[in-house]
């Protein structure tokens, strides 16, 4: 397909801005907002807004409780696409008109969302199915309207909204994950790969996938008649018992993070059902991943945490993720412990994983640390979950879920010959050493003698107060000059220095203004670093 001209293109950013803020004014944005009004304005500016509006929904650390539950409802509850374009979208993929493929097409959705909506279908061989129908136009769509939040974002930068979320970070997570879910066949080997991982789980199961009528945008898949996780009355009308779901649901959640590093990104109740006894996982379009060393690393964390270890979850944070800044390793150190002796004192079954995440994203941001994007989609994740929990069995834990799996697990894997080997290797290699002990401190005494040894020191936290004297001392010299502007300006207006303005020398005046400007400069300087430190 040929690029559009840059011309073109500003066109279409230009008339998008245009419609952006109609929309604004529209909702009368100028007299304040309301959780409602908020997802108003996000469902009538679009898919993107919709897809942004879902992931802060999860965000409950940056948004009020209300806007986040508001929110929430734009995973399931999105202005439909019209029919028409519905078919149009199957015949444009099919290359054949609806009825050679569907015997029935309801008209009525079954479910919309940000990228795609839902319809209940039935094959010409009789059975039941949905079809899932990608936006038209989505993708150019989200590209020019990521692109406008992109330009947005550096104004945010200048706020106090930009020390506390990294919008071009949510941007890019974000355009990242819409990708992926706008290519229907990457959904279809999800569903294959969640399968086969658990073959071996009898009350897990997820939607068959129909791949002879499965297009990158149209996927058609087994349909569902189970009861929605969060239709409490109707699982007792059935007779299910809430807590061996939750414990089930739970537990699987836990197994997909640490056995298989593939996980359900998005387990809101839209997206579990209940049926026959198990539990179905459906909509495995966003996916999360996390490497064999990520999660070796992760249930390293989990040990970590519950012995209280300080240095092993300094260690593992600083391996998973990657530095974007200088570390202060004292501060890092003392934060992580505060973060330890906080959950420390708490027994294990009042621990919530999900806040407990959020709070280690956020002391790695803090200090610089970025994590992969599969850890970052593992902690919204949980918070969802812990979100379904709640509603389903309150009591139920996944801390302690997690740490019997992981108890289990080194019990299973403990091997005494093994570790019998390993610790007489560990010795004998630490006697080596400390053989080459005394020879190291002869050399280290030797060149300290001959003025030969060198010492490394780094002065931690020592930028501040010599950034504090650098602004001092520019401060002063703005002041010597505003001060010698202003005399030299005096002595000018007793000469008669032409050309002259209101009886003035002309140089005389612009040396009293750049005087001025200087003094208000300095000003503002103070005023900023007064307002810093409080």
């Amino acid at each position: 397909m040929a690029r559009k001209a840059p011309a073109s293109e500003a066109l279409e950013y230009h008339g998008r801005l245009r419609e952006i803020l109609a929309i604004l004014a529209r909702h009368e944005i100028v007299k304040g907002i309301s959780p409602a009004k908020l997802r108003a304005i996000v469902e009538d500016l679009g898919p993107t807004f919709v897809k942004l509006g879902q992931i802060m929904s999860m965000r409950r650390d940056m948004l009020p409780e209300a806007y986040c539950t508001e929110l929430a409802r734009l995973r399931t509850d999105v202005k439909p696409i019209d029919f028409t374009d519905v078919k149009q979208v199957i015949e444009s993929e099919y290359k054949s008109p609806v009825h050679a493929v569907f015997s029935e097409l309801d008209e009525e959705p079954l479910g919309s969302a940000s990228i795609a909506q839902a319809h209940a279908a039935v094959l010409r061989d009789g059975r039941r199915v949905v079809v899932k129908i990608q936006r038209p136009g989505i993708r150019e769509t989200m590209s020019r309207d990521i692109q406008l939040l992109h330009r947005a974002s550096r104004l945010l930068k200048l706020t106090e909204v930009g020390d506390v979320i990294d919008f071009n970070m949510v941007l890019d997570e974000m355009w990242a994950v819409a990708q992926q879910e706008m290519d229907f066949l990457i959904e279809a080997q999800n569903a294959e790969e969640f399968r086969e991982r658990n073959r071996e789980v009898a009350f897990v199961d997820c939607p068959r996938i129909e791949h002879r009528h499965t297009t990158s945008k149209v996927l058609v898949m087994e349909y569902i008649e189970g009861i929605p996780i969060d239709h409490l009355s109707a699982l007792l009308a059935e007779e299910y018992d809430l807590e061996e779901i939750g414990l089930k649901f739970a537990d699987n959640y836990v197994k997909q993070i640490v056995d298989d590093g593939f996980f359900h990104a998005d387990p809101h109740p839209g997206n579990i059902r209940i049926r026959d006894g198990k539990i179905v996982w459906i909509d495995l379009g966003m996916m999360g991943r996390l490497s064999v060393r990520d999660q070796e690393l992760f249930r390293e964390a989990v040990k970590a945490i519950v012995r209280g270890d300080v240095d092993a979850l300094k260690g593992i944070l600083l391996t998973i993720g990657v530095c974007t800044g200088k570390i202060d390793h004292a501060r890092l150190y003392t934060d992580i412990d505060g973060f330890l002796t906080k959950y420390g004192k708490m027994e294990l079954g009042t621990m919530d994983l999900g806040q407990m995440l959020e709070e280690i994203l956020t002391l790695a941001k803090q200090h610089h640390i970025a994590m992969p994007k599969g850890v970052s989609m593992l902690g919204r994740g949980v918070l969802t979950l812990e979100g379904v929990l709640a509603v389903i069995s309150p009591e139920i834990n996944l801390v302690k879920i997690m740490a019997n799996r992981l108890s289990s697990e080194m019990l299973q894997e403990f091997d005494l010959k093994q570790e019998l080997r390993t610790n007489a290797r560990r010795l004998y290699e630490s006697g080596r050493k400390a053989i080459d002990l005394p020879a190291q401190m002869s050399d280290l005494l030797r060149m300290g003698i001959k003025g030969q040894a060198k010492l490394n020191l780094e002065l931690l936290g020592s930028e501040q107060p010599l950034s504090s004297i650098d602004r001092m001392v520019n401060k002063v010299i703005k002041c010597i000059f505003s001060a010698a502007l202003l005399i030299g300006s005096c002595m000018l207006c007793t000469t008669d220095m032409k050309p002259r303005i209101l009886e003035i020398p002309i140089l005389g005046l612009l040396g009293f203004a750049a005087a001025l400007l200087i003094g208000f400069w300095v000003l503002w300087d103070m005023h900023k670093d007064k307002k810093h430190k409080n």
